[in-house]
């Protein structure tokens, strides 16, 4: 079995009929939303975030938040602001190379910009590295950090979130 209800994780199937995953094209234009949010739970702060009316949950407020992608600009504060942590920002015109991704971060210690480190997928699995570009806290982001990690382009469709860092203790590295 898979799929978030046995595992946790969203199957291909059920991103694939998600209403909030934007269509290739739409993120080889330039940063756009990408909200992987699959259950029909009680929930819509990306809604209520956004400026543009590019996320819509309507009502029921169990419905599953639609992307109008031609709205988003990829501001991004749908990304620190979901509970679920569902949503990233995806910029694959970013580079010929590369593309990026800005994800929810909530583990000490956060990386710095410049910091090399190993890019994971929905399951917290190695899939490359990643370069970080930018780590932004600011109180518009409920406490959550948002990193934006520049990875290899064939790869962004995988990566969603990095690997956490270990800490340094007394001059210890601890898990």
């Amino acid at each position: 079995m898979e799929g978030i209800r046995y595992t946790g994780i969203p199957s291909a199937q059920e991103l694939a009929q998600c209403p909030g995953v934007p269509s290739e094209a739409r993120m080889l234009r330039g940063r756009v939303a990408c909200i992987e949010c699959v259950q029909e739970i009680p929930c819509n702060p990306c809604e209520r975030i956004c400026r543009f009316g590019a996320i819509t949950v309507g009502d029921p407020i169990t419905n599953l938040p639609h992307l109008n992608e031609d709205a988003c600009t990829g501001c991004g504060l749908c990304v620190a602001n979901c509970p679920g942590l569902a949503i990233t920002v995806i910029d694959k015109a970013w580079s010929a190379e590369e593309a990026t991704i800005d994800f929810p971060f909530e583990y000490l210690p956060l990386p710095q910009a410049g910091d090399q480190v190993v890019a994971v997928n929905r399951a917290g699995e190695p899939v490359c590295p990643g370069r970080v570009l930018r780590v932004t806290k600011s109180k518009a982001y409920a406490g959550t950090a948002v990193i934006r990690m520049a990875v290899p382009k064939a790869q962004a469709d995988q990566v969603r979130s990095m690997q956490r860092l270990q800490r340094i203790q007394g001059g210890k590295n601890h898990e």
